[in-house]
């Protein structure tokens, strides 16, 4: 289960569509509790890319927020994009470039009027949804 607070989802959305008609992506920290991974940042980044079809971190930003989660305490517990015109559900891009078992990939889907948030698990190219609660 992923815990996120309605303040870092709104700031995952809003980010998400400043970055429109391009994809917006960033990085989650938290801690883990148990089978919870309680989100308690949020760093939204630049997409390199600028395409509305996929995304690139850039690594300065990258090492940033890592040194930046690793002074607070907090792990790195996955990342996020938004899929402008599709829905958030991970594209065949998303699965190849997936190398993290451990890690979420939260999607948040503009396809329609209301954001939809999912996260998911992907291991060897297999995808589990996890719960996500605000």
């Amino acid at each position: 289960m992923v815990k996120l607070s309605p303040e870092h989802r709104a700031a995952i959305v809003a980010h998400a569509r400043q970055g429109l008609p391009n994809e917006a992506c960033g990085l989650l920290a938290g801690e883990v509790q148990g089978d919870e991974k309680v989100i308690k940042k949020v760093y939204c980044l630049n997409n390199l890319d600028q395409s509305p079809e996929h995304f690139s971190m850039a690594p300065e930003e990258q090492f940033k927020a890592v040194a930046d989660l690793r002074k607070n305490g907090l792990v790195l517990l996955g990342n996020f994009h938004s899929h402008p015109a599709s829905p958030a559900r991970p594209s065949e891009e998303d699965l190849r470039l997936a190398f993290d078992p451990t890690l979420s990939y939260v999607i948040i889907s503009l396809q329609t009027g209301e954001p939809v948030l999912k996260s998911f698990l992907i291991r060897k190219g297999a995808v589990s949804e996890e719960v996500v609660q605000v």
